[in-house]
């Protein structure tokens, strides 16, 4: 108790005279942050703007027909059968992980995660060579559960590891089955993660594009990319965007109202203890195979897929010039992207700690919109506007960067929002109590002990931008072919073989970054 009180916080002004001190909040970075939020409202904008001009009559034509319809069922089976499979897998993972005596829980742990260095449309490529009947609306779900269900696991393990088991014992005390105890009273305390993590996984269910051509499972966003290849930039594109767009705001709104406003939360004095492993016993093999399984799934078959073709294709695939090409610049628009991304963030990301209020929550839901919308909604809007108003700037490196530093903003000012509340303020001030301006106090004193918080955001934001492949379909200059584009390219071609060392490239580079998000997650929940 007495350490509680004697260390502050590293986000909590100072209290002098007993009063809360005002927060200062530098007009600069203030007005930055404004700016930055409006342009990331461009995108949807953008879709109201197409609306109002297309005009209600039309609007109704585009929208309430049959091919929307259908889409619109596709689309709502997906959600509502590959959600829940990637909760309830999710859960059991993270619980044999995280509170059994799992043998290689650690290991077993990683592995979960280790999925998501293999881009979804790689997931989809192994699996359609692997078993080429695959298709429809079960090799949707199936494929899209192995893929993105690591989305759900990295919230629900840490907040496993964050329980106080003081709520199950008196809850035990009390005569209730470990069942009964589990759903009564651990599971309501994951709702948060799980809200978190199945909002996540829905929304890039809406985005991802590749993973569904090889299915051939149509979804609004494949629809939309078919739509503009052959229109161009059509009212029929459009109105597909704005309905997209509008099942992406249905989905932030029930996670809204299912999260809830309940709080489980220790309030008082010392440590919560940690909680026992449970002994599995004879289970213990059994429940050994669910991680065995899921890993063969989510890992072996990726891995098994592109190294049969590597092998097929023999050293003619490896067309060096070709792939060095490729990787340099998939690799530059990652490093460029992923710091715009991050210096694009910094200002919103030090007045959600240093100047918390109203216009901050406002300005912050503006960047977590754009993160919502999917990359074809960002592309197809980013296109339109360069053709109709900045022309010079279409299909140019500032677009494609523009809009990498868009759609991934949220993953940059997430990780510089909890490594700027561990600076501490009183080091500014202490800066600028010894002659420098704010903002060279705020150089040397925050952005500098958040660097480390800046570069994990920096290589999610890279890890991102590696595996986009919509976007920079649309939006990349001419001659421009990354990893994925010419992954895609050859894959297209029934061309497997030549497609396999794109395939392994990214998977090799995906790792450490995925293995960084795996650890981030760790040192977040205090392990």
């Amino acid at each position: 108790m007495a350490a509680s009180g004697e260390i502050a916080r590293a986000d909590t002004p100072a209290l002098v005279s007993g009063k809360r001190a005002p927060a200062r909040s530098f007009p600069l970075i203030t007005l930055t942050a404004i700016i930055i939020s409006i342009l990331a409202l461009l995108p949807l904008a953008f879709v109201i703007f197409i609306a109002i001009q297309t005009g209600w009559t039309t609007v109704v034509q585009l929208v309430f027909r049959p091919r929307v319809g259908e889409l619109l069922v596709n689309t709502v089976l997906l959600v509502i059968l590959a959600v829940p499979i990637c909760a309830v897998l999710s859960v059991a993972l993270a619980w044999l992980t995280e509170r059994s005596d799992l043998p290689g829980a650690r290991l077993w742990s990683w592995l979960a995660v280790a999925p998501l260095a293999v881009p979804a449309f790689v997931h989809s490529y192994a699996w359609i060579t692997f078993w080429p009947d695959l298709n429809g609306l079960f090799a949707g779900v199936w494929v899209s559960v192995i893929a993105y269900f690591p989305f759900l696991y990295l919230p629900v393990s840490a907040a496993f590891r964050r329980l106080d088991p003081a709520l199950e014992d008196a809850a035990a005390s009390l005569g209730l089955s470990p069942w009964r105890v589990f759903f009564r009273v651990v599971l309501p305390q994951l709702r948060l993660a799980l809200c978190g993590g199945a909002l996540l996984v829905g929304l890039h269910l809406l985005a991802e594009y590749g993973l569904y051509v090889f299915v051939r499972f149509d979804t609004f966003t494949t629809a939309i990319v078919d739509q503009f290849q052959s229109t161009f930039n059509g009212p029929a594109a459009n109105m597909l965007a704005g309905v997209l767009v509008a099942c992406c705001l249905v989905l932030l709104t029930l996670e809204v109202l299912v999260r809830g406003e309940e709080r489980y939360a220790r309030v008082g004095s010392g440590a919560a203890r940690l909680k026992p492993r449970t002994a599995l016993g004879r289970a213990a093999l059994p429940c050994l195979a669910l991680p065995i399984v899921v890993t063969l799934l989510a890992i072996g078959v990726p891995f098994l897929t592109i190294g049969r073709w590597l092998i097929a294709g023999g050293s003619d695939v490896w067309r060096l010039d070709e792939i060095g090409l490729a990787l340099g610049q998939t690799l530059f628009l990652a490093v460029a992207g992923g710091i715009l991304a991050t210096i694009a963030a910094t200002p919103m990301a030090w007045l959600s700690i240093r100047a918390p209020g109203r216009l901050q929550r406002i300005l912050e839901g503006c960047n977590y919109v754009v993160g919502a919308l999917p990359g074809v909604v960002v592309a197809l809007a980013l296109v339109t506007i360069a053709v109709r108003v900045v022309q010079p700037l279409y299909q140019t490196l500032a677009t494609i960067l523009f809009a990498y530093a868009l759609m991934f903003l949220p993953r940059a000012l997430v990780s510089l929002r909890a490594s700027i509340a561990q600076a501490p303020v009183e080091l500014e001030r202490a800066a600028g109590s010894l002659g420098r301006s704010p903002l060279k106090a705020l150089w040397a004193t925050t952005i500098r002990l958040s660097a480390p918080g800046a570069a994990a955001g920096m290589a999610l934001v890279a890890l991102g931008i590696m595996n986009e492949l919509t976007a920079t379909q649309m939006l990349a200059p001419n001659g421009t072919r990354t990893l994925a584009m010419a992954f895609w390219n050859y894959s297209g071609e029934i061309d497997y073989a030549a497609a396999a060392p794109y395939a392994a490239i990214m998977v090799l580079i995906s790792l450490p970054l995925t293995w960084l998000l795996y650890v981030q997650s760790k040192r977040l929940a205090g392990q």
